[in-house]
């Protein structure tokens, strides 16, 4: 058995009994769900199928994310997030570069790498230059005024472990900030690069070894071993280039708003709900969130 979930923005409801019923009769499903009213809900079906992506398009038309997987080990136990672009709504080595005056030089550079055309280590050694002599207390300022939390963060990572997952941070940014942001939000590990510091300023070089995708995957590895769990106790979430081999290896990846790179190869991919899209697509209901 296969499940089906359909999510929009929480900001605009906007799924009817009557748009539901119409795939419902479509898709030959039972058993909906509700999982917030107007917001996201599932139902039952015998099988993915095979023109799922003609479902997907016409839905994306109206704001409206839809998801297919199987129906078994759906709530996990384990949960990987990248964080710049996902966990929080900025590139903090963008905001950075923009609070020293190099921010266009350094967001080209950040596109071409999120967008899979520059290798990712390349390219983080080559905005990290841009960096040198910066005040380390710029990345405070940076933190304060610039970074801003994603919709969903909070609930997610609260509701996840307020039901025993573990919750691990893992960014081709830097502790600095990801420090940080996992002791806001409450994740149980955070990994990152390291920007390093001479006499309270940024040198413009980065700390080896550098962490980069391979890395990612590489976490996921030590914790099922660590927990001795399987890659389909695991829910990854990313959205840049760096992202696709943990999306790959993760029991359950979620391409989150996306790069095109990253949405052609993931299976499940959200444009339209925040992050607790990532609770829904596990069954859970609005009313078992922890706010």
């Amino acid at each position: 058995m296969y499940v089906v979930t359909f999510l929009c923005n929480p900001l605009v409801p906007k799924l009817t009994n009557a748009l539901i019923s119409k795939y419902l009769i479509l898709l030959g499903g039972n058993n909906v769900t509700w999982l917030k009213g107007n917001v996201a809900v599932e139902f039952s079906i015998p099988e993915i199928p095979k023109n799922y992506k003609k479902y997907w398009s016409e839905l994306q038309k109206l704001q409206i994310d839809i998801v297919f997987q199987p129906g078994k080990l759906r709530k996990k136990k384990i949960l990987v997030a990248d964080m710049d672009s996902t966990i929080i709504n900025q590139e903090c080595l963008d905001e950075l570069a923009d609070e020293v005056g190099y921010g266009k030089e350094i967001k080209a550079i950040t596109k071409q790498a999120m967008e899979g055309n520059l290798e990712f280590e390349c390219a983080l050694i080559k905005r990290v230059k841009y960096l040198k002599g910066t005040p380390e207390k710029t990345i405070g300022n940076v933190l304060r005024d610039r970074i801003t939390l994603s919709a969903g963060a909070r609930t997610l990572i609260s509701t996840m472990r307020e039901n025993n997952s573990y919750t691990s941070l893992v960014s081709g940014g830097f502790t600095q900030f990801t420090s940080k942001i996992a002791h806001e939000l409450g994740f149980h590990e955070n990994k990152a690069n390291h920007l390093e510091v001479a006499n309270s300023k940024l040198t413009g070089n980065v700390k080896r070894p550098i962490l980069g995708k391979e890395a990612k995957v590489e976490v996921i590895k030590s914790l099922i071993k660590h927990f001795c769990l399987t890659p389909n106790d695991v829910i990854a979430v990313g959205d840049g280039a760096n992202d696709i081999g943990m999306l790959a290896f993760a029991g359950t990846g979620v391409a989150m708003h996306a790069k095109k790179i990253v949405q052609d190869k993931a299976d499940i991919i959200i444009n339209h709900c925040d992050l607790s899209a990532l609770l829904y697509l596990q069954g859970y209901k609005y009313n078992n969130f922890t706010i």
